[in-house]
């Protein structure tokens, strides 16, 4: 599933560090972080993206009943690692049909989450948390505080900041934000890495809204 490098902004191709610049470059952005493309749900995708990871690596512990992981994408290279995460799932919506999901950790500046919420980015923007935080998930005993923003009707996005990183739910459709009622807690996968209690979490097939999110632009 991998392709060529792309801006994780806009999905246009970048140019790779040279004489000039030690930077990717976007003719629209300028100098970005490379987004690698989207890796199909599995252990090997898995196994694959922890190494590099310098972001959390999110999922909704425990699962809601029925949902799956169902892929994964990366932004950043060899040199400066992933600097920005998304991990998809899919599962029942609460109101019926099929839900997804997905949780993006980057760094600022990065635009991945803007990006998947259909933001221009590529942060949340000033001023989002300025009233009281619409929900709340918890992690090592910590809470992370999420504020719900007016990104129109195709999808709903709740975003915060979790261990210095941007942290994003972006849900399709907009009825199964209903989940943030059930989703009380978070786990890093980059948990398995570190030598954590031995943990693989249910795989399904390639989230559609993942793909079509991040899919290039000629």
């Amino acid at each position: 599933m991998k392709s060529e490098p792309s801006c994780p902004r806009c999905g246009r191709p970048v140019q790779p560090p040279g004489l000039w610049t030690s930077a990717w470059q976007c003719d629209v952005h300028g100098s970005v972080a490379p987004l690698q493309g989207v890796r199909a749900p599995g252990k090997s995708s898995l196994d694959a993206l922890l190494p590099q990871a310098r972001v959390p690596i999110w999922v909704p512990w425990p699962l809601p009943t029925g949902w799956v992981v169902t892929g994964f994408a990366e932004v950043g290279d060899e040199r400066s690692g992933v600097v920005g995460a998304a991990v998809a799932l899919s599962g029942p919506n609460p109101l019926g049909g099929i839900g997804e999901i997905v949780i993006v950790a980057e760094d600022p500046g990065v635009g991945l989450g803007a990006r998947m919420s259909g933001l221009e980015g590529p942060d949340p923007g000033d001023g989002f948390d300025s009233s009281a935080a619409d929900a709340k998930v918890r992690f090592d005993g910590h809470e992370i505080a999420l504020w719900n923003l007016d990104v129109g009707r195709d999808r709903a996005v709740y975003a915060g900041e979790a261990l210095a990183h941007w942290l994003w739910f972006v849900f399709a459709s907009p009825d199964t934000a209903l989940l943030m009622c059930e989703i009380n807690a978070l786990r890093d996968l980059r948990d398995i890495k570190d030598g954590g209690v031995a943990f693989e979490p249910p795989f399904g097939a390639l989230s559609p809204f993942l793909t079509r999110g991040l899919a290039p632009q000629d």
